[in-house]
């Protein structure tokens, strides 16, 4: 599925200013940035509570096409800069990691 039209699903809010034409396949869900590098699958879209510019290097990695900062929490000055240069979308939701989940599950992504 197109990232735009989970963005639009989901009603998340675009902090980068890349692209949202990314093919995401899946969806991943963790905080701990060895767990994320060791089982986060490619081409997938990062849920986390993390945002310090870390989150970037690991989404690299392992090749996730976006993050998206659960809990209305917001990504931090430094982060954003880094991330449009390292061409990973950040996103943000005032939803709770889980309702973020389901909605994106609904969507017809796997996980």
């Amino acid at each position: 599925m197109k990232l735009n039209k989970l963005v639009e699903k989901c009603e998340l809010r675009v902090i980068t200013s890349l692209p949202l034409e990314a093919d995401i396949s899946d969806a991943y869900i963790g905080d701990l940035l060895s767990d994320v590098m060791g089982n986060a699958p490619s081409e997938s879209i990062w849920l986390t509570v993390q945002s310090h510019m870390n989150i970037l290097a690991v989404a690299t990695i392992v090749g996730a096409r976006a993050i998206v900062l659960c809990n209305g929490l917001h990504f931090e000055e430094t982060t954003i800069r880094k991330a449009d240069e390292t061409g990973v979308v950040l996103l943000e939701s005032d939803e709770t990691t889980f309702n973020l989940a389901l909605k994106l599950m609904k969507s017809g992504l796997k996980g």
